[in-house]
């Protein structure tokens, strides 16, 4: 490359993981961050750069389908019901329908147990509620 040209500007992980928190999570995730900007808002970058920059970020699996599998894994580890509810609202947000929130939640009993589908559960008639009244034109019966 000759001295006077510039290499192109790439997006840095931090950059590519705000993208991708913004995308997937909308407002919830900000919360997050803006959560964690008196205690520790080094973890934040952490976030944005890893889960998001990184594996969000990768081919292979759509964020549609990299939510299914977030949503069933922070309700079968059932100490996670923040996260949790932040995920379920990234769920609607990347296109999954109440309906199959509720089957993978629900489907967390088989392998999972009771407790952990019902915590499921609750968190997501939570998320709903929400987003009703947040969103009450979108609400559906």
């Amino acid at each position: 490359m000759a001295p006077h040209q510039q290499t192109p500007k790439t997006e840095t992980r931090l950059e590519r993981g705000r993208r991708a928190l913004e995308a997937i999570d909308g407002q919830a995730g900000q919360k997050v961050i803006d959560a964690l900007a008196d205690i520790s808002p080094d973890f934040a970058d952490y976030l944005f750069e890893f889960p998001f920059g990184d594996i969000y970020t990768r081919p292979g699996l759509s964020l549609r389908d990299r939510e299914i599998a977030t949503i069933a894994a922070l309700a079968a580890l059932g100490t996670a019901q923040p996260q949790l509810k932040v995920h379920i609202e990234a769920g609607l947000n990347v296109g999954l329908s109440r309906d199959e929130i509720t089957e993978i939640l629900i489907q967390m009993a088989v392998y999972a147990g009771f407790p952990a589908a019902l915590n499921g559960l609750f968190a997501a008639k939570e998320v709903f509620a929400s987003h009703d009244d947040q969103n009450p034109q979108e609400k559906i019966a």
